[in-house]
């Protein structure tokens, strides 16, 4: 709008650029450096962002006047009060382990992540398939996100962008069904579970193909990340790593 000139910004005194993070991943930061060329250069400008990554850093002392910091918990750390663990598998079973860890364990309450829509989509389906209630969320989300808050719904399928902004009470389960590209992403996910003084649950399900992913959320927490196998899950030694689609 503002490049139609349908909107003046010339009195605005305070800019809020929220998920910063993301913006970045997604290119936004030349529609964000043409929007603050309209505004007065003398405002309030505050930036907020889940995860600070080098780039983010650079991104606000680029963007803000001598900007200070201010940090809820240590840089990209994830909360205390979430047990995280790994359970190595093939990338053709990941679907079944799910389905028998909720079932076995009763899962009411679970937040799963996909690196795509479809990828969600797809689970979504077969996770129903296997009688247990979930839905995928996109962009109109109210309805999903309404059926899984009342417990109408086991399971949300969710990527990393249709979960941002997603606040869930007391919610027990986050399970990683796919590892994210960027470490920092991990550190985001899981944090939607064990706020305040709750305590949550993460469980990331590993292929061969995300070794690699998960050396870099171990290297990112300074620590391993402990391993779990139920019997009968061992993943085939013989089956070798693939490059991971995009």
């Amino acid at each position: 709008m503002a490049h139609q000139r349908a909107v003046d910004l010339s009195q605005v005194e305070i800019l809020v650029l929220d998920e910063a993070d993301r913006m970045l991943d997604m290119g936004f930061i030349h529609d964000i450096r043409r929007v603050m060329k309209l505004l007065p250069a003398k405002r309030q400008s505050l930036m907020f962002s889940a995860t600070f990554s080098d780039e983010i850093k650079t991104l606000a002392n680029s963007l803000l006047d001598n900007p200070a910091s201010v940090e809820v918990a240590r840089r990209n750390t994830a909360s205390e009060q979430i047990t995280q663990f790994v359970h190595m598998v093939d990338k053709k079973r990941k679907r079944e382990l799910l389905s028998d860890m909720i079932g076995r364990n009763n899962w009411q309450q679970v937040l799963v992540f996909t690196r795509t829509k479809h990828g969600a989509n797809h689970l979504a389906e077969q996770l129903n398939k296997d009688g247990i209630t979930a839905a995928a969320i996109h962009g109109a989300r109210t309805r999903a996100l309404a059926d899984f808050k009342q417990g109408s719904i086991r399971v949300l399928v969710a990527t990393d962008i249709a979960a941002r902004g997603l606040d869930i009470d007391l919610l027990p389960h986050v399970v990683n069904y796919e590892l994210p590209q960027v470490a920092e992403d991990y550190v985001h996910r899981i944090g939607r579970t064990g706020r305040a003084a709750a305590t949550g649950e993460a469980l990331s399900l590993v292929c061969v193909d995300e070794l690699g992913l998960l050396r870099d959320i171990e290297r990112l927490l300074k620590k391993p990340i402990t391993r779990i196998a139920l019997p009968g899950y061992d993943p085939d030694p013989s089956i070798k790593a693939e490059p991971i689609q995009q």
